[in-house]
C-alpha cells in the first residue's frame, strides 16, 4: 500500500536522516529501488517526472504498475509514490491516477500564483491525505524541459509558501539537477540555514542529489534537509552497466534475444546506487 510522505520526513527530520527519492523510468528501476528498500529496511520515495510518466504510457499506468509491485514483492517498508516537479495540470492528474504525493512546481509562476496554486493543490492534497511538495528558487540544470540556474531561494518567500500548509519545501541553494560542472561554486549553508529558521519544522528537500560530496550532504541534513533527490547517478549506473554488457556480446543467448538478460545488470547496478545513497542519507534501518 502506498503511503504519504509526511510521516516519513517528519520522523527523518527528528532524527537527522534523510529518505531518498529515487526517480523510476520502467519496471526494472521500480523492482531494483523497492527491493533495496525492503533489504535495508528503509523508508522510499519513487519520483516520476511528467516525462516519465508519459513514456510509461501515462499515471495511472505508473500508479497501477507501482501499487501492484508493493504487493506481489511483499514490500513492507514505507513507499511513496511521488510527482517530481509537476506542472498544475500534472499534479491533477497525479492526484486522479492514485498517487500518494505530489510536487507543485510553480517556482517559475510569480509569487502570487504560485501561492494561489499552492494553497488549492494543499486544501486537495489534505483531503485525500497526500503529501504535498513545494519550490521556492528554481533548481539548477535541466530536467525535463524545466530549466533553472540554480538560484538561491528567498527565506521570507519559503516562509510564505510553508506556512499554506504544505508538507515540504524544495529550495534553491544552489544545487542542480543533472552532473556538476567543475567551477560549482557549492551548496549555500548560509541560505539553508537562514531558511531552515524560518520555516522550523517543515522538512527541506534537496534536489540534484547526484554528484553533490558526502560533507555537503550530511551538513544539508544537520540543517534540516529531510528527502534528497537522486536520479542521474541511478541513469548513469543503467547506462555503464548496460553497455559494458553488450560490448561483451552477453546479449545473444541461443536463437535469440533476451531483453531481461540485457537489462539486468543496469538494474543490479541500480540497487548498489541505492543501497550506496541509503546509507550516505542514514535512512537504513528507520522504516
Amino acid at each position: 500500500m502506498l503511503v504519504s510522505a509526511e510521516e516519513m520526513l517528519k520522523k527523518a527530520k527528528a532524527g537527522h536522516y534523510a529518505v531518498g527519492q529515487f526517480n523510476i523510468n520502467n519496471l526494472e528501476w521500480t523492482k531494483s529501488i523497492l527491493l533495496t528498500a525492503q533489504e535495508l529496511n528503509s523508508p522510499v520515495i519513487l519520483g516520476v517526472s511528467e516525462g516519465a510518466g508519459k513514456y510509461m504510457t501515462g499515471f495511472k499506468t505508473v500508479a497501477a504498475m507501482v501499487d501492484a509491485m508493493v504487493d506481489s514483492l511483499g514490500i513492507t517498508v514505507p513507499v511513496a509514490l511521488h510527482l517530481d516537479h509537476g506542472t498544475y495540470d500534472g499534479a491533477k492528474a497525479c492526484i486522479e491516477a492514485g498517487f500518494s504525493s505530489i510536487m507543485f512546481d510553480g517556482s517559475s509562476l510569480s509569487l502570487e500564483e504560485n501561492v494561489e496554486k499552492t494553497k488549492e493543490l494543499v486544501a486537495i492534497c489534505k483531503e485525500k491525505g497526500m503529501s504535498l511538495e513545494a519550490e521556492v528558487g528554481s533548481i539548477g540544470g535541466e530536467e525535463d524541459g524545466v530549466v533553472g540556474a540554480g538560484e538561491c531561494a528567498d527565506p521570507d518567500e519559503c516562509k510564505a509558501v510553508a506556512d499554506l500548509g504544505v508538507t515540504m519545501l524544495a529550495a534553491g541553494i544552489g544545487n542542480i539537477h543533472g552532473k556538476y560542472p567543475e567551477n560549482w561554486a557549492g551548496l549555500s549553508f548560509e541560505t539553508l540555514d537562514a531558511i531552515q529558521a524560518k520555516t522550523g519544522d517543515m522538512p527541506l528537500v534537496l534536489h540534484g542529489g547526484t554528484g553533490i560530496p558526502a560533507d555537503m550532504i550530511k551538513k544539508a541534513i544537520s540543517l534540516g534537509v529531510a528527502k534528497i533527490n537522486v536520479n542521474t547517478e541511478c541513469q548513469l549506473a543503467f547506462q555503464e552497466a548496460t553497455r559494458k554488457y553488450i560490448e561483451e556480446g552477453k546479449d545473444l543467448e541461443g536463437k535469440g534475444f533476451d531483453p531481461r538478460k540485457l537489462l539486468a545488470p543496469g538494474a543490479e547496478a541500480i540497487k548498489e546506487t541505492v543501497k550506496e545513497k541509503m546509507e550516505l542519507f542514514g535512512s537504513v534501518g528507520k522504516a
